[in-house]
């Protein structure tokens, strides 16, 4: 469709996945201004439709975007549909020509009335740009404790590898137990560990499950964790904690918080902002967007 802004002529397209075109020029975008790297992740079978990208192309070029990720949560036993509005980028000899602002209007009006909570996650350069929108920024809160290496064998699993592939996929169906705020959406999951986890997921052999860790000197951070929920946490964390491992932070908000110093988050470039108006657990509780659901 095509479009103007302030007296430029564009083409607005909504539905960008479904042309060959299209998409390609999307994903050459969220390269260059990024570095991701989408078109391995559509290879893959699992970029689904929930992952939706609104694009402006001027000529035969994706100039701007923002897009819309659609994830199934489930807070406190209730399912809910909240939207993600992700992937915000121009290219910069575009910017500050109100190519952003139509497209956030015109995902705000798609999304608003089929969602029970819109939130974002927002660099430190656009802190200023998100409350135009009705978006009011939110802390998000860290979850850490002391742990014990335990005896047990794990193994890394290569992603590459057909069959450990197949471990990881069981693993995730299975969910993470011990997350207060559960986010299904398997596609992002893939993304993040094709994208940045690749090197950082392991198998629980004993526990049949799997877990995606870094360690960071004597710090074992944890992004998630998918087992059967007769499972204890510590039990898992602790097989593949280093014998210098001496406390876990955790990527999730743990159910059970006894034991865990719950401080303010301190990421760097990463402000969290929910539409008002709509649902806002970020309000009154002290919770973490899970990592590996982040668009």
């Amino acid at each position: 469709m095509q479009c103007n802004i302030k007296g430029q002529a564009y083409n607005y397209i909504d539905r960008v996945m479904e042309d060959e075109f299209t998409r390609n020029r999307y994903f050459q975008l969220s390269k260059d201004i990024y570095k991701l790297k989408y078109e391995k992740w559509y290879q893959s079978g699992y970029m689904d439709n929930r992952y939706i990208p609104y694009v402006i192309m001027h000529g035969d070029t994706a100039v701007s975007s923002v897009a819309v990720c659609v994830n199934d949560i489930n807070w406190k036993g209730q399912q809910k549909r909240y939207v993600q509005i992700s992937t915000v980028m121009t290219l910069p000899e575009y910017r500050n020509k109100g190519l952003n602002r139509y497209l956030m209007e015109n995902v705000l009006a798609d999304w608003v009335n089929k969602s029970d909570a819109v939130y974002l996650l927002a660099n430190d350069s656009v802190v200023d740009f998100y409350p135009k929108f009705n978006f009011e920024e939110y802390k998000e809160f860290e979850f850490s404790k002391p742990i014990l290496k335990s005896e047990g064998t794990y193994r890394k699993l290569n992603i590459e590898d057909p069959k450990d592939w197949e471990l990881l996929i069981k693993g995730y169906r299975k969910g993470n137990p011990f997350s207060e705020l559960k986010v299904d959406n398997l596609s992002q999951f893939v993304f993040h560990c094709i994208q940045f986890r690749a090197n950082d997921i392991y198998y629980i052999q004993q526990y049949d499950a799997v877990a995606v860790v870094k360690h960071e000197e004597n710090r074992l951070f944890c992004y998630d964790v998918f087992a059967d929920a007769n499972n204890q946490l510590d039990d898992i964390l602790g097989i593949v904690a280093n014998n210098d491992t001496d406390h876990v932070c955790l990527g999730f908000t743990p159910e059970m918080k006894y034991g865990y110093t719950i401080e303010e988050s301190q990421e760097e470039d990463n402000h969290l902002f929910v539409l008002n108006g709509k649902e806002n657990i970020f309000r009154d509780n002290q919770v973490m967007t899970p990592m590996l659901s982040r668009a």
